[in-house]
């Protein structure tokens, strides 16, 4: 299964490198897709929150994707790694909802809550 891996391996690259651009960007990053990037207290403070969580969220990817290096044929090894991917994705959506309120701006112009 170590094609498995690699496959899962390049997916752990690409969320990384969201992360990294995420990390080196000017301007507030969006986070949902077909959406705006919001309008953010602090620019360089939120881009790196939403850096670090892109770059945890990497890590426990590729950590989910270690059975599919070491395991051969054990299906439960398999879809514990499946069914973590949501778990973990569900994660990500909450921790940045929680970064987005402490860094938008309210639409009176004032900081969120924290």
């Amino acid at each position: 299964m170590i094609i498995g891996f690699v496959i899962w391996s390049i997916v752990f690259l690409v969320l990384l490198g969201i992360g990294i651009w995420a990390w080196k960007s000017g301007k507030a990053v969006g986070f949902y897709t077909g959406t705006e990037p919001p309008e953010v207290t602090d620019v360089r403070k939120y881009n790196r929150s939403v850096a670090v969580l892109w770059f945890v969220y990497a890590g426990l990817f590729e950590l989910l994707g270690l059975p599919f290096l070491f395991l051969k044929k054990n299906v439960l090894g398999f879809l514990l790694s499946i069914a973590g991917v949501p778990v973990i994705s569900i994660a990500l959506m909450i921790v940045y909802n929680r970064i987005l309120r402490k860094y938008e701006l309210n639409r009176t112009g004032e900081q969120g809550r924290r």
